[in-house]
Parts: structure tokens; C-alpha cells; sequence
């Protein structure tokens, strides 16, 4: 059965298309193929509604004008690389200073802003799938290595959608892919994410300096306002006075998660469950598998002034996003899983949203 495909505007004078998976459970995904962009999750609540939990844009041409990261597919490194260069084998490599002296999310030609192709579009009768195929060639972005990216993002039949990233570099060079939906259990219409129960299971965080790089510290949760291990309602931690939390107007933290047993079929590891958010007033629920070995928690706290889906204006801590990555700035610090990948270690990585 074909996956329906509608128009979504154009870019650059290219057309850009829609891919509405659905199973029968009533959940709806759609993403495009431009910038392979997650455009809406629709999730049936306990109410009987059907509920739209992540903020977009109407058309292509608003992912086209974005710089908050709707629905994105982040790479080639996402994050932020301290000082916009790296050594690799002993050679020096200089990237674009996108944040102050900085690089963040890759720092140029941003993945999320091309075109990618369609290698599969699949509807069954209960659930289906798209992956999407990027061409990144040597020196792209400013990163060693040329590989071919495939991004599936799969609906099954029990509300999950399953997201999966496979690559292999004729290289050794940097991989480290997340995705960068931001998520509102209660709807995506212009309405806070504080009231939120947010629960991770981590029992320590990355350090970061005043302008959000990584300073290689791993410290304890314990005592602090980011732990979530037995979960916290979103508004009670982005209210701390904690320093981390003021400077960045919010959550912008990296949690490092329990260790994964070993990954088969290449995969980084083997898929744990490492957290979960709760609507307060939808009461959806949602939890997050992922085998990486950390997640960035971000609660949108630069949204304001971002006009979004149907005209609502989106405003800060409308939406949460829970990006399962590497830690940030790990080519820096030995003491970080390294997200170095070449022809003989395959980027192979997978992170599950369930609803429920």
C-alpha cells in the first residue's frame, strides 16, 4: 500500500512533498523530505481526541526560513563543538563559528535544510514507514569522511514512532545524529509545557561553561534541580535559581544515561528505556528508548517569537525537547563515549517514542 503523499509548498523552486503514515490505533506521523523533518505526531488521548504533540510549520517554506530546529534531523554532529575545530588523526579540522567562537549543530548547510530522498515510502494496514536518503559528501560541513545517511522513521502498530539512523563513512570521522522535535503532550497550539511531569533515569549530568560548551565534568544529580529519576514537573526545575539553569534561560542540559548492554546488528547498543513525559492535561504519555548514551533535555527556552502551525505564535517552554545524542563537545574529553565512526564502526543508532 503506497504511503499518501501530498504537496508541501517548494524550496529554491523544488517541491517539496508530505508523507502521512497512520495505523490503525488512530496515530498519525507526518514528515517531509525537505530537511527530513518531523511535521506532526497525532496521538489519540484518553478524551477520544487526536492530538498534534509536536510544533511545525504549515508548508516547507517555514522549515526553509526555521532556526529553532522543528521537527529536525540534526548532523552531521549536533550540539556544540567548543572552539569550532577538532584534531582527528592527528590533522586539524576547522569548522564554521556559528555560536560566538563556537559550533553549534554542524555550523553550516544545515542537514535539516536539503532535500532528501525518498529511498522507501511504506503503508500497511497497520502502521508504515519512510526512509529518507542524504548524499554528505568528504569535507562537508567541514567534517573528514563521505557518507550516506539513511533516516527511517517507522509507525508501528502500538504508537511507537521508531526512529532509526544508519551510515558509514568511507572515513574515520564525526557522526552524532539526534532528532530535534520539540514535544507538547497537550497540543502544539501555543500552550506552556511547565505543567509537565518529565522523569529521567540519570544519575548524573554533563557540566557545561557560561556559554553552554561541555567542560568534561560529569557530576552527580543528587541535591540538584535536574534530578528527575523519580520526575518533576517541568516548571518546578526551569524555576531554579541553580546557575546552569538561570544561564540557560532554562533546561539545556545533557543527562548521561545508564551504560547499554552491547548493540546487535551494529547498533551503538541495545535500546533501554530512559525516560518518560506525562501531558498534565491530555494525560498522554510518552516514553523514550534509545540506545545512545546521553540526552539532551531542552525546554525550549528561545521559542518566543516563533510563529508556527496554523498561525500560533510559540512562546518559551512551550515544548520540551528530548534529544538522545553523545555528549556534546565529546572530541574534547577522552573521558566522553566517543562518537568517532569510519568504515569499520557503522553510525547504526536507534530511539523509540511510544505513546500511550
Amino acid at each position: 500500500m503506497q504511503v499518501e503523499s501530498v504537496s508541501f509548498g517548494n524550496v529554491g523552486g523544488r517541491p517539496a512533498f508530505l508523507y502521512k503514515l497512520r495505523n490503525a490505533a488512530g496515530m498519525q506521523v507526518a514528515v517531509t523530505d525537505f530537511g527530513a523533518r518531523v511535521v506532526s505526531v497525532r496521538v489519540p488521548s484518553a478524551a477520544g481526541e487526536v492530538i498534534d504533540v509536536v510544533l511545525g510549520y504549515d508548508d516547507a517554506a517555514g522549515y526553509a526560513a526555521d532556526d529553532a530546529w522543528l521537527g529536525a534531523p540534526v548532523g552531521r554532529v549536533v550540539n556544540r563543538i567548543g572552539g569550532a575545530s577538532f584534531q582527528l588523526a592527528g590533522k586539524t579540522y576547522e569548522l564554521t563559528a556559528n555560536e560566538g567562537k563556537n559550533c553549534n549543530h554542524s555550523g553550516r548547510d544545515f542537514w535539516c535544510k536539503r532535500f532528501w530522498s525518498v529511498a522507501r515510502a511504506e503503508q500497511g494496514a497497520d502502521g508504515g514507514l519512510v526512509e529518507l536518503v542524504l548524499d554528505s559528501p568528504d569535507g562537508d560541513q567541514g567534517f573528514p569522511g563521505a557518507v550516506q545517511m539513511h533516516l527511517t522513521y517507522e509507525l508501528t502498530a502500538n504508537n511507537e514512532l521508531v526512529i532509526t539512523y544508519d551510515g558509514t563513512p568511507d572515513a574515520t570521522t564525526l557522526v552524532n545524529m539526534t532528532n530535534h522535535s520539540y514535544w507538547n503532550l497537550n497540543g502544539c497550539g501555543g500552550v506552556t509545557v511547565l505543567g509537565h511531569r518529565l522523569a529521567v533515569d540519570a544519575g548524573a549530568y554533563t557540566e557545561t561553561d557560561d556559554a553552554l560548551v561541555s567542560t568534561g565534568s560529569i557530576l552527580p544529580v543528587d541535591g540538584t534541580p535536574l534530578d528527575l529519576r523519580d520526575g518533576k514537573k517541568l516548571k518546578d526545575v526551569v524555576a531554579s535559581t541553580d546557575h546552569s539553569i538561570v544561564n540557560a534561560r532554562g533546561v539545556d542540559h545533557n543527562f548521561v544515561l545508564p551504560e547499554a548492554e552491547a548493540g546487535e546488528g551494529s547498533f551503538i547498543g541495545a535500546g533501554r528505556r530512559v525516560a518518560e513525559l506525562e501531558g498534565d492535561e491530555s494525560k498522554i504519555r510518552m516514553t523514550v528508548t534509545t540506545d545512545m548514551p546521553g540526552m539532551q533535555v531542552y525546554t525550549g527556552n528561545y521559542l518566543d517569537g516563533v510563529r508556527g502551525k496554523g498561525g500560533v505564535d510559540y512562546h518559551d517552554h512551550d515544548a520540551v525537547a528530548l534529544e538522545t545524542n553523545f555528549f556534546a563537545d565529546a572530541i574534547h574529553h577522552p573521558n566522553f563515549p566517543q562518537p568517532v565512526f569510519g568504515p569499520d564502526r557503522p553510525f547504526r543508532s536507534r530511539t523509540v517514542y511510544a505513546f500511550a
